[in-house]
């Protein structure tokens, strides 16, 4: 029996398969042995699991060679979250929360800051964070009110981030603020910063339990005052909103497509193991037809949201122009996946409700892909965006954020598509 789906044979060199492979073991042998440690201690950051990836160099899969990095791609990357996300979808978010931030750094970063920091990353000694979500303004970039001013020598930094994935884990945050007068354009208002965890004037809120993702930390980061200085500026003073928008959706997107779509295999396979096993008249549950039928269309979602996600990540391997497609990966495969969710919690019935049940973790874990990287809606309106575009004639280039990050920036050359593993 072949390790990877034959769906998915297009999409996958013998590299990537042998990537499968190997992050399904070491997800069975390291990580799966501390998921109910995990859930046991929700107020608990699990600092382990993040060694263990840094061990595996996983947090530098898209890291060039030449800095010791895997510079092995988006699919691979996505084999990394999907394979980690089927046993424990706080892993997963550890490693998908850096990744985002570590984008930034590539496309926008200078050739000092590459080599002072990306070396780092690819051997797991630096873990970052992106913070841009605030605790009032959500998602809403335009009304960020996290401040940055000039004081002559260094830029202060004030303000709340909320919901920072790896809060708790990273050393260096990503840290996007207001650098302009209010009333200024969105898009030449915001700047990027690089912000140490230890400065002063930088605090964490304690970290308290969420309803999913227990051991992962995606919490809140205070500013108070904190100096950075002109080398710690990402990309140009100006430039914060192409910052946070290229990396959520070029990374972000596809991150959590990717761990949606290890969940919804979880679920799936849970529930056909568990309705195999439940006795039901002279037979097993999964004898009766209704459930076969429901099985048969969870199944089918599955398909679905694997070649959705694998589709849209090969071509932005490719270097093709594919917003449309990550955007339907994110909002499809969360979809999909929900759906499946909620059928498995109502195939287990009221066993599903046992909090030791990992069918339960696997639905709370679920609800924690729908709203980063943008919900549903924002979604489906940026899919009608694009296609009403088209058909008034609007040129790809002109209407597509996927150009963002492939097109050359002040500070170094943007790299092509990246080769397999």
């Amino acid at each position: 029996m072949p390790t990877t789906p034959v769906t998915l044979d297009r999409f996958l060199t013998p590299s990537h398969q042998a990537l499968w492979k190997t992050v399904d073991d070491f997800a069975a042998q390291e990580i799966l042995p501390r998921v109910n440690r995990m859930e046991s201690a929700p107020n608990r950051v699990d600092r382990k699991v993040a060694r263990l990836l840094a061990g595996r160099r996983w947090f530098g899969v898209t890291v060039p060679e030449t800095f010791g990095g895997m510079q092995a791609g988006h699919v691979a990357k996505t084999i990394l979250m999907h394979r980690l996300a089927r046993i424990s979808g706080a892993a997963a978010a550890i490693l998908q929360g850096s990744l985002i931030p570590v984008a930034a750094l590539l496309h926008y970063g200078t050739s000092d800051q590459h080599n002072a920091l990306l070396p780092r990353v690819a051997q797991g000694s630096v873990l970052m964070s992106i913070a841009v979500t605030e605790p009032e303004q959500g998602g809403h970039i335009g009304g960020m009110t996290t401040g940055a001013e000039w004081d002559g020598k260094a830029w202060v930094l004030t303000g709340v981030k909320a919901h920072v994935g790896n809060s708790h884990l990273a050393d260096l945050h990503v840290v996007v603020a207001r650098t302009a007068p209010p009333g200024t354009r969105t898009s030449k208002a915001l700047t990027a910063f690089l912000v140490e965890a230890n400065q002063r004037g930088v605090s964490l809120l304690r970290h308290t339990s969420k309803l999913g993702l227990r051991g992962f930390s995606f919490g809140q980061i205070s500013f108070d005052r904190v100096r950075v200085l002109p080398h710690n500026v990402l990309g140009d003073v100006g430039q914060g909103f192409d910052v946070a928008q290229s990396s959520s959706i070029l990374y972000g997107r596809p991150n959590l497509t990717a761990v949606s779509l290890g969940l919804h295999e979880r679920a799936l396979s849970l529930t056909a193991r568990y309705v195999s096993s439940r006795p039901r008249y002279k037979g097993k549950l999964a004898d009766v037809s209704v459930i076969r039928d429901r099985l048969g269309r969870m199944s089918a979602r599955l398909i679905m949201a694997r070649i959705l996600t694998y589709h849209a990540v090969d071509m932005l391997d490719r270097g093709l122009p594919c917003d449309d497609e990550l955007i339907a990966a994110k909002d499809l495969g969360h979809e999909l996946a929900s759906e499946t969710g909620n059928d498995a919690m109502e195939l287990h019935a009221a066993n599903g409700l046992d909090g030791d049940h990992p069918i339960q973790r696997v639905w709370r874990d679920m609800q924690t892909t729908y709203a980063p990287a943008g919900t549903g809606e924002v979604q489906r309106r940026r899919l009608a965006e694009n296609l009403l575009q088209e058909e008034t004639g609007e040129s790809e280039s002109a209407r597509t954020p996927w150009s963002v990050l492939h097109t050359d920036h002040t500070h170094h050359p943007i790299p092509g598509p990246t080769a397999p593993v």
